[in-house]
């Protein structure tokens, strides 16, 4: 399978529990997933269906109980800390429903710091951070702080410092939940026409129908188990 045709993620019959005192929670039961380059995946489902758990395991943040996940074709079950913080720094970009913006560093400064992390040197960086803030609609506020900025271009921010690593997978937790519905038009469409010219797969969790029709695909948990 070349790389083109390999999905960016996929899950095969994931199981996860918590312990919550006495009791057992059974988060995910028995998930199978596949997630292609350039997709925009949606997972909808109440909450307590298992869609931050799901979102944990594929970004690397949690580990299951059993089954695989494969990433890019790897198996990265068996990987330790270091080597699952190491694929998240180069593989994966991160978009919450908070933003998540260090408020003391300027729009760029926020964009360029996983490029500084990452150890590129400083003329490449300052052109892909250039490069992203245009795509985003942000160059003529670079040197601006997230607190001068509304809700919707905070979240361009957020989106510009995801993507300007090069992911092969963003995740998105519910990344229009603070948004009025034209800002989160505006957010979905970027993500979208990002993720499809970039090769980017997006898994977002979200309570949001306006997101949803803006999505190559919809799952919905409920119970732990996709519907």
């Amino acid at each position: 399978m070349n790389q083109a045709t390999t999905p960016v993620v996929a899950l095969h019959t994931v199981f996860k529990t918590y312990r919550l005192g006495e009791h057992v929670i059974p988060a995910l039961q028995g998930v199978d997933l596949l997630v292609q380059r350039g997709e925009l995946l949606a997972l909808t489902g109440p909450s307590g269906s298992g869609k931050s758990t799901l979102l944990n395991l594929c970004g690397l943040i949690d580990t299951p109980d059993s089954g695989d996940i494969v990433l890019g074709g790897r198996r990265v079950n068996g990987l330790d800390e270091v080597q699952r913080t190491l694929l998240r720094r180069d593989a994966m970009g991160f978009v919450f429903q908070s933003f998540n913006l260090v408020p003391v560093m300027t729009v760029a400064e926020n964009v360029d710091y996983p490029l500084l992390i990452a150890g590129v040197p400083a003329p490449e960086r300052r052109e892909r951070v250039a490069a992203q803030l245009k795509a985003v609609g942000l160059q003529d506020h670079a040197q601006h702080r997230p607190d001068a900025l509304s809700g919707g271009q905070r979240q361009r921010v957020a989106i510009a410092r995801a993507l300007v690593k090069r992911p092969k997978l963003v995740i998105a937790d519910e990344p229009t939940a603070s948004l009025d519905s034209h800002t989160a038009d505006q957010v979905l469409e970027l993500m979208r026409e990002r993720g499809h010219a970039e090769g980017a797969a997006f898994v977002i969790a979200t309570h949001d129908s306006r997101l949803t029709s803006r999505c190559d695909r919809v799952l919905a948990l409920l119970d732990g188990r996709l519907l």
